[in-house]
Formats: C-alpha cells, sequence, structure tokens
C-alpha cells in the first residue's frame, strides 16, 4: 500500500514537535564525518559547493543530500544521513544551494523552492564524472520540495536515478507559508526572515541595482521576502505565483520512480494539504509516511541516528 503505518516513537521529552524541531536544529551534533569540497560551475555561470564523503571501499551508490532553508551540507540533518550511508556502502553529495556554502554566489539570484535547475545540473555532472550505476536523491524540507519537483516535472530522468526521500517537506508552499505566519510559528519565522535579511544586505552590495535599501526596510514578513527578492529575483510575478509554480504537489502523479514522504502530523510549519494522501493512494510510486510525532525534521530516537535516516538507508536497500 502506498499509504505506509509508521512505526516511529520517540522518546516521550520529543513527543512535542516544538521541543523536536528546536532540538535538531539547533543543539544536535553529529561528529566523525569527513567531507571533501568540490566547486561546481553551473551552467549560468555562478556556481555551487558539493561536499562529498565517502564509504571504506569502492561503491557503485551515491545518495544526493538536499538541505532545508538557511541550511548547509554541515547542517546534522545532512552530516546524519550522510554518515549513516557512508557506513553502509554508499557515498554521498551533500548540495549546499547557491549561498549557503559560507560564501555569497555570483548572481543576484539564488536558491528557491522550485529551482530545479541547479540540481539538474549537480546530477549531469556526476553522470558525467563519475561511473555511479544507482542514485537516490533526499531532501529535506525546501530541499524535499525541490526533490519531488524534479523527480516529477521532467520526462527525462536518467536511468541511474533509481529513487527519491523527501522529509519534513512543504509541498504545498502556499499553505506552508501561511503557517509559518501564524502565532506558533513566530520563533521561527523571526529566525528564518533575520538570516534572510542580513544575506540580502550582502547581494545589496553586490548588487546595487538590483535591490535598494528601501526595499530592504519593507521586509516585515517572510511574505514580503518573497514579494521584495524570491519573486524578482527568480522571475515570478510576485510571491502568490512563486507559490503555485514552485509546489511539488501539482507533480507528483508524475513520479515514476519510488519515491518516499515522511511528513510528521505534528510539523508546525505543515498546511493540511502538505500530506499527500490522494496523491500516494494513485501513483503505486509514492509512498508516504505520516508518523504522530516528529515536529519540522526532529524524528529523534535513541542510538544516535534518527529515524528519517535509518527509513532512508531502508528504502535505498529496498530498491536497490
Amino acid at each position: 500500500m502506498p499509504i505506509i503505518e509508521s512505526t516511529y516513537k520517540p522518546p516521550y521529552f520529543f513527543r512535542k514537535g516544538f521541543v523536536a524541531t528546536v532540538y535538531s536544529g539547533l543543539i544536535r551534533k553529529v561528529e566523525g564525518i569527513v567531507q571533501k569540497r568540490e566547486r561546481l560551475t553551473l551552467s549560468d555561470g555562478d556556481f555551487l559547493d558539493l561536499d562529498w564523503s565517502y564509504a571504506d571501499e569502492k561503491t557503485d551508490t551515491l545518495i544526493i543530500i538536499l538541505h532545508g532553508m538557511e541550511g548547509s551540507a554541515q547542517r546534522a540533518y545532512v552530516t546524519g544521513t550522510a554518515k549513516l550511508c557512508n557506513e553502509n556502502k554508499i557515498d554521498a553529495l551533500s548540495v549546499n544551494f547557491r549561498g549557503c556554502s559560507g560564501e555569497d554566489n555570483l548572481h543576484f539570484q539564488s536558491y528557491h523552492s522550485g529551482a530545479t535547475t541547479d540540481l539538474q545540473d549537480v546530477i549531469s555532472h556526476v553522470i558525467g564524472t563519475k561511473t555511479y550505476s544507482e542514485i537516490y536523491i533526499k531532501g529535506v524540507s525546501l530541499g524535499g520540495n525541490v526533490t519531488l519537483k524534479y523527480l516529477g516535472e521532467s520526462t527525462n530522468i536518467p536511468t541511474e536515478i533509481k529513487g527519491g526521500i523527501a522529509i519534513s517537506v512543504p509541498c504545498y508552499l502556499a499553505g506552508s507559508a501561511k503557517e509559518l505566519h501564524t502565532i506558533k510559528n513566530v520563533p521561527f519565522h523571526e529566525k528564518f526572515k533575520r538570516d534572510l535579511i542580513n544575506k540580502l544586505r550582502i547581494k545589496s552590495k553586490n548588487h546595487p541595482d538590483k535591490i535598494s535599501n528601501k526595499d530592504l526596510k519593507a521586509i516585515k514578513t517572510l511574505y514580503d521576502f518573497d514579494n521584495y527578492y524570491t519573486a524578482k529575483a527568480h522571475g515570478f510575478i510576485n510571491g502568490a505565483d512563486y507559490y503555485e509554480k514552485s509546489s511539488s504537489l501539482q507533480f507528483l502523479p508524475n513520479i515514476k520512480v519510488p519515491t518516499l514522504i515522511i511528513n510528521a502530523l505534528n510539523d508546525s510549519f505543515l498546511s493540511p494539504e502538505c500530506y499527500p494522501v490522494k496523491e500516494a493512494i494513485n501513483n503505486p510510486n509514492l509512498f508516504l509516511e505520516m508518523p504522530k510525532y516528529g515536529g519540522h525534521m526532529g524524528f529523534i530516537q535513541k542510538g544516535g541516528y534518527y529515524y528519517n535516516e535509518l527509513r532512508t538507508l531502508e528504502f535505498i536497500r529496498k530498491n536497490s
């Protein structure tokens, strides 16, 4: 059945979505992973920094990992998956989206929830320079939306792509944006806004002709950010147009490779539309798991690795 009954049971204290989310995003550490950086020149002349980590022996399997909004390849939810895969004979390529590797990217545009062209460039680079016969894509939060959109919008997915995994994914962006503006999410909204504006200040210095101090001062919410920057920089009419065209929900019926979605029912970032039950029932390639607990990217359990990381490895093994 495409709807999977979850077995996830967190320690009692982490049943609260807020606690699980904050701990996982700000406190959790993953030690013992060695990453080697490669700079990839993109098709439009900009760059991405790719952080590779490897299994102890040669392998034909690779996982490409995409982080969430204002994350990086060094976040614990990325390195946890990479380390577990490396320990199980799978190489990992952790992608830093534009401007997320500690250095501003060259162009005025950066990354957004629907920007799949950069992922296409990464995959083309890997296939053109490496010898992996099995490639899996895992995206978390914003990266999950990119993953699902990529898998569903293209009619020419390379045969090396064997499956996808999307965790805590806001597949209906308008609904998720609305949730982020509610009172319950004020701490998260303010942190995202602060981090995004700080980066935009750097961009305003490098591209003074494209955004003004007046624009920066006008940004009071994430809605404003998407209207003043995301839409303007990436060719959308406004924020609402960006949400509509970039949401992966509309592309789920077209996914042709096995794809696992894990969205916790107590994830405060997700609206009801972000639980695509109908789409999973109607597409045998979609496997939807909706644990009662987990918050946003907070699937904590005893033993060091998170539930979603172990499920990722299990899913790869099942479909390899």
